[in-house]
C-alpha cells in the first residue's frame, strides 16, 4: 500500500483553463499543485509507475466550511498523481472511494493506493 498526505487540490475550474483558440491548459494553481504532489511523491519514493489495476481511497479534509462538491477535486488529484508517476494512467483505477471529513486549517487529502499487485483486472 502507498499512503500519501497531499495538499487540498484545486477544483477543476481552478485547475484547467480553455485557450482562446480551443484546447485546455493547466492554470497556475494547477501547476503549483502538481509540483507539490511531485515533490511529496519523490520524497516518499512513491513514484513506482504502477501498471496493474489499482484501488484508491481518498480522505478529503477541506480547508473551510464552504459548500464543496467532493467529486470536484478528483480530476486534479488523479492528474497530479499520474504526472508524479504513482501510476501510469488513471484508467487503471478499478475502485475509487472518496470520503469528506471535517475541515482542517489549509486543507489536505490522504490518498491510499491499495494492494496494486493483488487486484484482479
Amino acid at each position: 500500500m502507498i499512503e500519501l498526505e497531499l495538499p487540498y487540490p484545486p477544483t477543476i475550474n481552478h485547475y484547467y483553463g480553455v485557450k482562446a483558440k480551443g484546447g485546455k491548459y493547466i492554470k497556475d494553481k494547477g501547476r503549483a499543485f502538481r509540483l507539490s504532489v511531485l515533490f511529496i511523491v519523490r520524497k516518499a519514493s512513491a513514484g513506482t509507475n504502477i501498471s496493474s489495476p489499482i484501488e484508491l481511497e481518498i480522505d478529503a479534509y477541506p480547508p473551510d466550511n464552504r459548500k464543496r462538491d467532493l467529486d470536484n477535486i478528483n480530476k486534479a488529484l488523479l492528474d497530479a498523481l499520474e504526472n508524479a508517476s504513482v501510476f501510469k494512467d488513471d484508467s487503471q483505477i478499478v475502485k475509487l472511494t472518496s470520503t469528506k471529513h471535517a475541515p482542517v486549517k489549509g486543507g489536505k487529502v490522504i490518498v491510499r493506493v491499495l494492494n496494486p499487485e493483488k487486484i484482479a483486472a
